[in-house]
C-alpha cells in the first residue's frame, strides 16, 4: 500500500506530543487504546467525542503486518475527521524493519522503538538510530529502560527474559537518545498480573520523574483491567504518568459480547453491541484519568 503526505518536521505540531504534553501541564492522562479492529478505532473515537476527551488509538505491529497497514489508514482518517484531539500510536514495535515500515507508512504519529530485548549497547545504538529516522519523518517516538515483564497479544513473546526495574541513571541515557516518552518498569507488567496484584514501586516512579520529567513525559504499561481503577491510575498519575496504555480494559468487553450473543444474534448487531461496550468502558477510563471534558 502506497505511504500517506508525510507529516511536518516540526514535532512541535505533532498531535501526539500535543495531547500528552498537555495532559502533563493539566495534571491529568491520556487513555491510549489497543485496538486490534476498526470497532475499537470506532469505540475509541466515540468514546472521545462523547466525553470530549482527547484519546490516542494504539496499534501493535500486527496491525500492520496482517493487512499491509489497511487498519493504520482507517485510525489515521478516523482521528483526522474527529471532532477532539485524536493521535495514532505504535506500540511496542520490536525490529528496525518494522519501525521503519510503520513510518513510512505515513499513519503514525508516534512509534514505540522496543529495543529492549537487545543487550543495552545494542539497544541504545538501534534507539538513537531509529529516533533520528522516525524524527525525520515528523513522528515522535517512546521507549522502554529497563525492560517490562510479562507480555501480551500482538507483541512478540520475549517472556523468557526477566523484566528489569528502571533507574534514574537509565532513565536519563535514554532521554539522551532523543525519544519524547519514556515507559519504566517499577513493577508495572504486561499481560496479567499475579494474585497478589501490582508491586509498584512509587518512589522508584518518583524518582525517575524527578530526574527526567523536564525533558520527557511519563507512559503506564501494564494497566490491567482487574487492577487498574481509579485509585491505582490517580496513584501513578500523582507520580508523573500522562499517558496510560489500555488494552484488556477495552478489548475485554468487545469478547465478552461475541461470548454471550454469537449464534444468537445477526452480526451486525454484534458488531454494534461489541462497539458500545468498548466505548462506555473507554468513557469510564477518561473519568477516572480526568481526561473528561478537556478536549
Amino acid at each position: 500500500m502506497a505511504p500517506a503526505a508525510a507529516k511536518s518536521k516540526d514535532l512541535s505540531q505533532n498531535r501526539a506530543i500535543r495531547i500528552v504534553s498537555a495532559a502533563a501541564a493539566g495534571g491529568y492522562a491520556v487513555p491510549a487504546m489497543c485496538c486490534y479492529n476498526l470497532e475499537a478505532i470506532i469505540a475509541s473515537v466515540r468514546a472521545a467525542e462523547a466525553k470530549r476527551s482527547p484519546v490516542i488509538i494504539q496499534l501493535f505491529p500486527w496491525a500492520v503486518t496482517y493487512a499491509d497497514g489497511l487498519l493504520v489508514h482507517a485510525a489515521a482518517e478516523a482521528a483526522d475527521k474527529a471532532s477532539v484531539p485524536v493521535a495514532v500510536h505504535m506500540d511496542h514495535a520490536q525490529t528496525p524493519e518494522i519501525v521503519r515500515r510503520a513510518a513510512d507508512l505515513g499513519g503514525f504519529d508516534g512509534i514505540m522503538v522496543d529495543m529492549s530485548h537487545y543487550e543495552m549497547e545494542e539497544n541504545f545504538a538501534l534507539t538513537r538510530e531509529l529516533v533520528a529516522y522516525c524524527n525525520e519523518r515528523g513522528i515522535i517516538t517512546e521507549a522502554e529502560p529497563g525492560r517490562i515483564d510479562g507480555g501480551e497479544d500482538g507483541v512478540a513473546d520475549v517472556s523468557d527474559m526477566q523484566g528489569l526495574l528502571t533507574t534514574p541513571e537509565q532513565a536519563e541515557e535514554f532521554v539522551s537518545l532523543g525519544i519524547n516518552w519514556l515507559a519504566p518498569a517499577f513493577g508495572n507488567v504486561h499481560g496479567k498480573y499475579g494474585p497478589k496484584g501490582p508491586q509498584l514501586e512509587y518512589d522508584r516512579l518518583k524518582s525517575i520523574q524527578k530526574q527526567v520529567g523536564d525533558r520527557v513525559h511519563l507512559v503506564l504499561h501494564g494497566a490491567g483491567r482487574e487492577w487498574f481503577k481509579e485509585d491505582l491510575l490517580r496513584k501513578v498519575m500523582e507520580c508523573g504518568i500522562a499517558k496510560c496504555n489500555l488494552n484488556d480494559a477495552m478489548n475485554d468487553h468487545f469478547i465478552d459480547v461475541l461470548k454471550e450473543k454469537a449464534g444468537t444474534a445477526p452480526l451486525t448487531s454484534l458488531i454494534e453491541q461489541g462497539t458500545d461496550a468498548m466505548q462506555k468502558a473507554i468513557e469510564q477510563y477518561m473519568d477516572w484519568m480526568g481526561s473528561t471534558g478537556k478536549a
